[in-house]
């Protein structure tokens, strides 16, 4: 059964990566974790102490969290009413990132499910939001943005975006995998190349192993040159092939990395509207100890 987390802050943005989220899991047994964390801001200075002390400030924002997250969860049964899925909620007194590294050792997630905002969609991930300080500091779980108006289609156009620098593990390469076997998805394996540069025996090597991987899956290989920056490039790849979702490894050097490097005058170009798989590069950091005395209220569904 796929454990999947979906942090929500009850907006619109994050509403759509949930409705996507359960169109994308419809057919499988699903265990969703939706999560709301919260750090109040405890007023001080003699009037409001008189008014109000920091104990109850924190009751009252738990008890607007834990009923945000209980309407979320009936909004979801009335519209979907799937047998094949179960919820969780979990009002979390504790920093967003650091909860989700925590769930995602407590719980064995295997994939967290979070919405971009912005007109751009993923410029914002690469500009502070949220999304980009979960894929920072999330070493062992996938993460899965979904742009802010994107609706859901079906994703039977996969792109991997590589430069065959590096060696994938079958772990890493299982979630899109598993994506493209779910929906019998071809994947196009996308290389921007940097002028005329044939592959080095490295990259090679590594292409060949990727597409031992791959085997039984239709895929086929692109080498695109590049243009302005990274994210230009594929961008205009994704609109020419009409991909549906873009994946890509999140190690240093990678594609991911570069990106978020990219000098904002460069990105501003970069408006796709599609979802975007971030692995991580397995193996980065020891498991940490799940032994939190921040407090978490789970709630079964």
């Amino acid at each position: 059964m796929q454990k999947i987390l979906i942090p929500t802050d009850f907006s619109d943005n994050a509403w759509n990566a949930i409705d996507y989220a359960m169109q994308l899991f419809r057919t499988r047994s699903c265990t969703f974790y939706l999560l709301n964390t919260y750090t109040p801001v405890i007023p001080s200075g003699r009037f409001m102490a008189k008014m109000i002390d920091g104990d109850r400030i924190v009751d009252a924002v738990r008890e607007s969290s834990e009923q945000g997250l209980r309407k979320t969860v009936e909004r979801i049964q009335t519209k979907y009413g799937n047998p094949k899925h179960s919820f969780e909620t979990i009002t979390s007194f504790n920093l967003l990132t650091e909860e989700v590294k925590e769930m995602v050792d407590a719980f064995g997630i295997n994939l967290i499910i979070t919405g971009t905002k912005g007109a751009s969609g993923i410029e914002e991930v690469f500009m502070g939001s949220n999304t980009v300080r979960i894929i920072k500091s999330t070493k062992k779980c996938p993460i899965l943005a979904i742009p802010q108006h994107f609706e859901f289609i079906t994703p039977t156009e996969i792109a991997f975006a590589t430069d065959f620098n590096r060696f994938y593990s079958t772990s890493e390469l299982a979630p899109l995998l598993e994506l493209a076997q779910m929906f019998q998805a071809t994947i196009r394996i996308v290389h921007v190349q940097y002028g005329i540069k044939a592959l080095s025996e490295l990259q090679q090597f590594n292409l060949n192993m990727l597409r031992r991987y791959l085997k039984g899956t239709e895929h086929y290989v692109h080498t695109v040159s590049e243009l302005n920056s990274v994210s230009q490039t594929l961008e205009l790849f994704s609109q020419e092939l009409n991909i549906h979702l873009l994946a890509m490894l999140n190690y240093q050097h990678s594609y991911m990395e570069q990106m978020t490097r990219e000098p904002i005058v460069k990105r501003t170009a970069f408006h796709t509207q599609i979802p975007l798989l971030v692995i991580p590069e397995l193996g980065m950091e020891g498991v940490p100890g799940n032994n939190s005395v921040k407090e978490r209220e789970i709630v079964e569904h």
